[in-house]
């Protein structure tokens, strides 16, 4: 791959990141990423399904689709495009699914990390939701730290998504309160980032 001429400097820099992260394996690279555009894609992601938790489950899925699919990223777009819009469909994926309330495909969605703010057109008959394909990159993207986590929050982090209980089936097959089953998931899907980007602040 080369770099676009036309990318801005952070396009740039992104696309560097990619290449060692797909020619190399460089787990750093890939962390480094994950930092730059976590808030960016969270408060996106936010915005369509105003739901913390769920914006929360679709903010890892999102980067967990990205990882798996960083060998087919083109430099004709900046890498942050590319993610913005795995997070745009995989919401929209979950949106349709969960029967929400939809928004506006038409109406540009604001990329911060970028400072441009573009909107994707989607076809009449509906994208394919790709359930099974979802269900299996999750899986990919937790069994390498899932099992680094204390026992108590490996057994909520396996609950959430491999077995894909709700929040208050976890709540009931624990026997704990709605709001600990909330708190303890969502410490655990902070130390699964954390997992990912120790080592890009061990390294800077």
């Amino acid at each position: 791959m080369e770099v676009n001429a036309d990318f801005s400097p952070r396009a740039q820099e992104d696309f560097e990141l990619v290449k060692r992260a797909v020619n190399e394996g460089d787990q750093v690279a890939f962390a480094g990423l994950m930092e730059r555009y976590r808030d960016s894609i969270y408060y996106m992601i936010l915005k369509m399904v105003h739901n913390r938790d769920d914006a929360d489950d679709l903010t890892i899925e999102a980067f967990g689709k990205a990882f798996q699919n960083l060998h087919k990223y083109s430099p004709d777009f900046a890498f942050s495009t590319w993610l913005f819009k795995i997070a745009l469909n995989n919401s929209i994926d979950f949106i349709r699914k969960k029967k929400l309330d939809t928004f506006s495909i038409d109406q540009p969605i604001n990329n911060d990390a970028e400072g441009t703010a573009p909107s994707y057109d989607l076809e009449s008959d509906g994208l394919d939701p790709e359930e099974k394909f979802i269900k299996k990159e999750r899986k990919r993207l937790m069994k390498d730290v899932v099992d680094k986590l204390k026992p108590k929050y490996r057994v909520l982090i396996e609950m959430r998504y491999f077995k894909e209980f709700s929040y208050d089936e976890i709540a009931e097959q624990l026997e704990l309160p709605l709001g600990t089953v909330k708190a303890q998931l969502h410490r655990a899907k902070e130390l699964l980032y954390n997992i990912l980007s120790k080592s890009v602040k061990d390294h800077q």
